[in-house]
């Protein structure tokens, strides 16, 4: 099982705090910590210089790119983005095709498919992608785990069938990447590194060889002309070190997860679970109870930081899409709270939380 180690205690358990919004973002892990922090205390220097601090950084950020392309496939590139949302900015748009995707998709990908005219796909009542791309598949996106109900694609047979119709596959692998293998079949992948316990403002783009993009940015040329703007040694330092890490304990992270989940499966055994159960990364338990506000109930466990669904999306006092997507009501919608857990969340953490969002919906019911 994975150890809760000093970061897992701060980020987790400082104030009282107990925190399951993993598929947020996750705490920084020492060892990304401790890999980001010469770079920007001492080695300062612009990776893109010629004179020997700046080959240093340079040379930095070429091994945090190999660091990165070893938990993605061979015969490809990676290239830094600020993010994930970037990385698939530059995907979709930079490709110049036809572009359509799930219903379910992230909104960095859905609000690109509908600047561009295109398509968007159904998924079933567990959240996986129904419809088969046409003759003209053009791009295809299809995340690999959902980031608010944790559902699972089945991205190599999407990839078989996208391929077959003369079209790409864009995996969305941003809750997946570092947490279980990826697929095989996608041409372009999209990770960020805050989502494996890495620093907040970098992500990267997989692109597989052959396939040609088009900046979204012009400038200086970096990142072999996609990408112009100085890259933080830093922040790639990081993210090198979060993926590194990840490659090498990702059996104990999953053994320890999905201990969590059974668990909370016993724990929750009141609510009810949206999306599939059998296609699931166990990191994510997105569940509902009638008669239950989600954001009432999230204010008043104060000392446990959950969420109602994807971060980005907060605020906008609309229902989940993915849930909608799904065919629920805008009642159960809002009566739905997602979990994650991770790297650093202990079985006391999980069963104190619960005991206070149980306690808590139990007064709404009353």
């Amino acid at each position: 099982m994975a150890s809760n180690n000093g970061a897992g205690q701060i980020c987790a358990g400082q104030g009282g705090m107990i925190y399951l919004d993993y598929q947020s973002t996750t705490p920084l892990a020492p060892e990304a910590f401790a890999a980001t922090e010469p770079w920007l205390r001492d080695n300062f220097a612009n990776p893109h210089s010629t004179h020997k601090a700046g080959r240093a950084a340079a040379a930095a950020v070429e091994f945090a790119r190999d660091q990165v392309a070893g938990l993605l496939p061979p015969g490809g590139r990676v290239i830094f983005t600020s993010g994930a949302t970037e990385a698939l900015n530059l995907a979709i748009k930079g490709c110049g095709l036809p572009v359509s995707a799930p219903a379910t998709e992230h909104a960095a990908v859905l609000d690109c498919v509908e600047y561009l005219g295109g398509d968007v796909l159904g998924v079933d009542n567990d959240g996986v992608l129904q419809s088969s791309p046409n003759k003209n598949a053009g791009l295809v996106c299809a995340m690999h785990v959902n980031n608010e109900i944790g559902v699972i694609h089945p991205i190599a047979d999407i990839a078989a069938a996208v391929h077959e119709a003369g079209g790409i596959l864009l995996c969305d692998a941003v809750q997946s990447y570092g947490r279980i293998p990826l697929p095989a079949g996608p041409d372009m992948i999209a990770v960020s590194a805050h989502k494996i316990y890495g620093p907040k403002g970098i992500g990267a783009l997989w692109v597989r060889d052959g396939i040609k993009l088009t900046p979204l940015m012009h400038g200086g040329g970096q990142e072999q002309g996609l990408r112009s703007g100085t890259l933080s040694p830093a922040l790639c330092a990081g993210f090198g070190a979060a993926a590194a890490w990840a490659a090498r304990h990702m059996a104990a992270d999953t053994a320890h997860i999905e201990a969590l989940w059974d668990r909370a499966l016993e724990l929750f055994a009141e609510w009810t679970i949206n999306g599939s159960t059998a296609r699931r990364y166990k990191g994510n338990l997105n569940i509902r109870r009638d008669g239950v506000d989600a954001a009432r109930l999230i204010s008043e466990c104060r000392e446990v930081m959950f969420s109602a669904g994807s971060a980005c999306a907060s605020g906008s006092g609309r229902t989940s899409h993915v849930l909608r997507a799904i065919g629920l009501s805008d009642a159960q919608a809002k009566s739905s709270v997602r979990l994650g857990w991770g790297r650093y969340t202990s079985m006391h953490e999980l069963e104190e939380a619960a005991h206070m969002i149980n306690a808590a919906a139990e007064r709404q019911i009353a």
